[in-house]
């Protein structure tokens, strides 16, 4: 872990997070200030700040998960497909590795590399979301890829 790394916390169980995915090698949870409600933040447990720096072994798993996020926004989340993404350095809020999985439908305003943040209503739905996420995840969504 590094000193004071946000994404390590949580990884650590220091810091709350709504978890969707876990592996021995990967956490994946929600991420606090969603593009959209749903949107997924996949980090790997062992802390590295950019994707060149993510070790050869954990690559494709790296990867897969990100493949089964990716249909489990759909599959869960009814979204038409998902925008997947990752910043290395600029633009990168927090300096440990992490790619973004956010829900897409046509029309939901997202343009470009223009992020705008919404809030989830309350507490209690970010639950519901990450629920319905692992629902998705746990009957076999995106393994097949």
């Amino acid at each position: 872990m590094s000193g004071g790394c946000a994404f390590c916390a949580i990884v650590t169980g220091d810091a709350a997070a709504h978890v969707v995915l876990e592996t021995e090698d990967l956490l994946a949870f929600l991420d606090r200030r969603p593009v959209f409600k749903g949107h997924v933040l996949l980090v790997p447990r062992v802390h590295v700040e950019t994707l060149p720096e993510l070790p050869a072994a954990l690559r494709d798993g790296f990867l897969a998960a990100a493949q089964r996020l990716a249909a489990a926004v759909v599959t869960g989340l009814g979204a038409q497909g998902s925008f997947v993404a990752v910043n290395n350095t600029v633009s990168q809020s927090v300096p440990h590795l992490h790619l973004h999985v956010v829900p897409r439908t046509k029309g939901d305003g997202l343009r470009g590399f223009f992020w705008p943040r919404t809030r989830y209503a309350d507490a209690e739905e970010p639950a519901v979301y990450a629920a319905r996420l692992r629902a998705a995840l746990a009957d076999g969504v995106g393994e097949d890829a």
